[in-house]
């Protein structure tokens, strides 16, 4: 079964979350969801994101605002493919995203759109990733694709 691991920042984001866990399940994904701050919690994030990794989990999912440090953060962490969702705090969300863009060479972290939207599309992105490895992801992901 394909897995993908989400971490946000605040319980304020989990509206965001459980779009996004919809969609993965939608799209034939397990999931696990943790909260953790990047800035409140670093340690615990940190564990998180290293279980993840050794929990078989294929992708991570972090969502965040404000600073939105946290799907950086997740990348430093971890060789797993990161999606960031930049989630709206502050300025309608255009300094998590710049945030989640602007990582230095060598820490990519995949971004998507600010809040609702971004949270939906890190899900289809990450079947995309899967689909390369799990076959049942693939055709979920063809199903959802022709539905739309």
């Amino acid at each position: 079964m394909a897995k993908a691991f989400i971490i946000i920042g605040s319980k304020s984001d989990m509206e965001y979350a459980e779009k996004c866990v919809a969609q993965l399940e939608v799209l034939k994904i397990e999931s696990d969801l943790k909260v953790s701050s990047a800035h409140r919690h670093p340690e615990q994030t940190k564990n998180y994101i290293e279980q993840a990794e050794k929990d078989g989990y294929e992708v991570i999912i972090a969502m965040a605002g404000l600073s939105a440090a946290l799907p950086g953060v997740a990348a430093a962490h971890s060789l797993l493919p990161v999606i960031g969702v930049p989630l709206p705090a502050a300025l309608g969300g255009m300094d998590a995203l710049l945030s989640v863009t602007q990582m230095p060479p060598g820490i990519p972290v995949a971004a998507v759109a600010v809040g609702s939207p971004g949270a939906k599309n890190a899900a289809v992105l990450a079947a995309r990733i899967l689909a390369l490895k799990h076959d049942d992801v693939k055709q979920a992901l063809l199903k959802h694709r022709n539905s739309l």
